[in-house]
């Protein structure tokens, strides 16, 4: 076993077939200069009007290419990790370092209690030790409903914990675990398990009672000095720090059924006052290292979304493989996890797994020297997540609790501390500049990382086959396209920002993340080029006007190519992501509505910031649908039903591309010249037909549904109305 110590924790290799990848990506390359070239050579034979139009053909593939180009570096240097926990520890036995685990809501309508202690008590009962293991939750609503769930979530854990380190049960959220499949418990465990499930529904009717009734009952309120913390004065926006320090872990008489310590587990609800601004989930994050480092001090934090349950309870270990590990662990400052789904279809209707993203490009970025942060699922060290700057040959005391002993009562110490998540705390500080994370971007946690990286430090993409967080999908188009413009509008704004990947991180650090970053930053600028390539072909070809060129022609070849081979290797990518054919079909329809809709209304936005005209905002997404919704979505039926700037934009564009190939068919009807058609225009003719079978789904919406999911009558008159108003004033009709 001494010899044991000379093996790293981890290990890394690097992905295969990339020499097939890279002979398959120059050909590509090559393909689409000649069709640059084509463009160029060919524009002098259009009259005004044509030539226009020529000209905005060019100038969207011309992007098109150079975005192609910038995603090659999220597949050039695909890395893939895997630790060795085994190893760790028999190492260092029990002499971990200590974990402060964050768990971030912000409205318990949206994010009902119910989901938010299923994700604290799966971190609870990691396999850790539990004195080392501190559970915070950030509760942004201020809601004595939301107290009162982890209120009871801390009486429950003291069955739940012995349980799951009895029977070593996964997943270790109650909710999960007893709605999976059980059938091979042996009898002792069946009765356990009988005696566990009804002290949770137990739980859950008290949580859900007082949810209905939006309010906690007299005797619960008597149960608990905390509740004494609201008064008739407080609300959601205004009210003072509440701080609570439910089980204390240090303290012997906080024990188990089986007479075992419990983690510590803390409420915070930070100070709220409406002249103040609060920076969202950032100003949230930065409230907890500053209070944690009074009460547990854990020199690694892990932050999870309130719906982000653990599903692995080794989770922990795997990331500790990456920053314990002798060699390369002192300069990794995070360890991030994909962030995965449990209630995702079998196609996946609405692309909610980003399964590319996840299980290629992710791996491409960590090839180049790490992922991105993307706010949940993620392992930080506090040093680096408070400033820390990286210097070669640095290490870390991992081991000891730096929290002096002082004698304070735990109502003491909530008193003495709760002005760190005042409003004020942070006038005239660095926090959320130089310390924690970034403010002013609605994407603070990938801002936050790029910093990081920028001070030096690695991050690791791990992506277990076990996935370690399993969260709640988008199960409508609204709610996908809303949270797509979210994103794409932050990530645009760090492009335009000081923290510029360009400018910022040239030097710093490695030239492909910087590409890397980028084809995320300008995923919002592709909506010009797509709107224009879904709008212009069509009404040209309406006209009888080819841009493209003919079959015959030498120049149709590489156009050829790149299509056929671009969407081959796309679906054979998906395919070996583990999608279905379908899925694939599903995730170029939702390719199609961000680029068209989310990214176009991201984009404006962004323009308006810039003028002084609008300010960021944070958009929660639901975590809870109505039956009938969930009905629909678990038919994998598209959910339309809300009244949507977006939807207009997506139906009249559907609807002109109907328009424009009925309106082309006719023609050739009447004319009878199909073959001279087809000779010069078969390429528009794809597309266009491409275009009406993606939007099926929206023309079913807007004319033949009746159930609620359907599109809203008035979405359907303004998108015929734009329709036959754009195809009679176009300059190409």
């Amino acid at each position: 076993m001494a010899n044991d110590s000379h093996f790293p924790l981890f290990e890394t290799k690097k992905a295969k077939g990339s020499i097939v990848y890279k002979l398959f990506a120059v050909s590509n390359f090559v393909g689409i200069i000649f069709i640059w070239v084509y463009r160029a050579t060919h524009i002098a034979g259009f009259t005004d009007g044509g030539k226009l139009g020529w000209i905005g053909m060019f100038g969207a593939e011309l992007w098109f290419g150079i975005y192609w180009i910038l995603t090659q570096a999220l597949r050039w240097n695909l890395v893939y990790r895997q630790t060795f926990k085994n190893r760790l520890s028999e190492r260092y036995k029990n002499d971990l370092p200590g974990v402060d685990i964050f768990v971030c809501t912000a409205d318990p309508t949206i994010e009902p209690p119910m989901l938010v202690i299923n994700t604290v008590l799966s971190v609870m009962a990691y396999d850790y030790p539990t004195e080392k293991l501190s559970v915070y939750l950030s509760d942004d609503a201020g809601s004595d409903l939301t107290f009162y769930a982890l209120l009871e979530a801390s009486h429950f854990a003291r069955h739940w914990l012995p349980y799951c380190k009895k029977f070593k049960v996964e997943p270790r959220s109650p909710e999960a675990y007893f709605r999976s499949e059980l059938s091979y418990l042996d009898a002792d465990q069946v009765k356990s398990l009988a005696s566990v499930k009804k002290l949770y529904e137990d739980m859950e009717k008290k949580i859900e009672l007082a949810k209905k009734l939006e309010r906690v009952s007299k005797s619960a309120l008597l149960e608990h000095r905390g509740f004494s913390k609201w008064d008739k004065f407080s609300s959601r926006g205004d009210h003072d720090t509440i701080l609570q320090i439910l089980i204390d872990g240090q303290d012997a008489e906080f024990n188990d059924i089986e007479g075992c310590r419990l983690p510590t587990l803390v409420y915070l609800a930070r100070e709220k006052q409406p002249q103040h601004f609060h920076n969202f989930k950032a100003g949230a994050m930065n409230a907890l290292i500053r209070v944690s480092s009074e009460i547990s001090n854990g020199p690694i934090i892990l932050n999870v979304d309130c719906d982000m349950y653990s599903n692995n309870s080794q989770s922990i270990r795997d990331a500790l493989c990456f920053f314990m590990d002798e060699e390369r662990g002192h300069e990794i400052a995070f360890v991030q996890f994909p962030q995965n789904f449990h209630n995702i279809t079998k196609n996946d209707i609405y692309g909610g797994t980003l399964r590319v993203i996840s299980e290629v490009e992710f791996h491409g970025l960590d090839g180049y020297g790490g992922p991105l942060y993307i706010g949940t699922g993620c392992f930080h060290r506090r040093d680096t997540l408070c400033g820390r700057i990286f210097t070669k040959g640095s290490t870390i005391k991992w081991n000891g609790n730096s929290i002096p002993i002082t004698g304070e009562s735990i109502q003491e110490l909530e008193e003495r501390i709760k002005g760190l998540a005042s409003c004020t705390f942070e006038e005239n500080t660095q926090w959320g500049n130089e310390m924690g994370l970034k403010y002013g971007c609605p994407v603070e946690d990938v801002i936050t990382g790029l910093s990081i990286q920028c001070r030096g430090w690695k991050s690791i993409y791990f992506n277990p086959k076990r996935k370690g967080f399993l969260g709640v999908s988008a199960t409508t188009l609204d709610q996908t396209l809303v949270q797509h413009k979210r994103w794409s509008e932050g990530d645009l704004q760090i492009l335009l920002s000081k923290y510029s990947p360009v400018w910022y991180g040239l030097g710093r650090i490695h030239f492909g993340l910087i590409m890397g970053y980028c084809t995320y930053c300008l995923w919002s600028p592709n909506c010009f080029a797509t709107l224009y390539y879904s709008i212009i072909p069509s009404l040209y070809l309406l006209k009888g006007i080819s841009l493209f060129p003919q079959i015959s022609s030498l120049w149709f070849l590489p156009f050829a190519y790149v299509i056929a081979a671009k969407n081959i290797f796309s679906i054979i990518e998906f395919l070996w992501a583990g999608g279905t054919i379908l899925g694939w079909w599903n995730e170029q329809r939702i390719w199609l509505y961000k680029r068209t809709s989310s990214y176009l209304f991201a984009v404006v936005d962004t323009i308006f910031k810039l003028v002084g005209y609008s300010n960021s905002s944070f958009i929660i997404s639901a975590k809870v649908a109505d039956q009938d919704v969930s009905q629909r979505y678990e038919q994998e039926k598209m959910e339309f039903g809300v009244t949507s700037p977006m939807f207009i934009i997506l139906s009249s564009v559907a609807m002109l591309n109907l328009f424009c190939l009925v309106g082309m068919l006719k023609k050739m009807m009447v004319i009878g010249e199909f073959k001279y058609v087809y000779e010069t225009m078969a390429l528009q003719i794809l597309l266009c037909g491409v275009l009406v079978l993606i939007n099926l789904p929206l023309y079913s919406a807007l004319f033949f549904r009746r159930d609620k999911g359907r599109m809203p009558s008035s979405v359907t008159v303004k998108s015929v109305v734009n329709t036959l108003f754009g195809a009679q004033t176009s300059p190409w009709a």
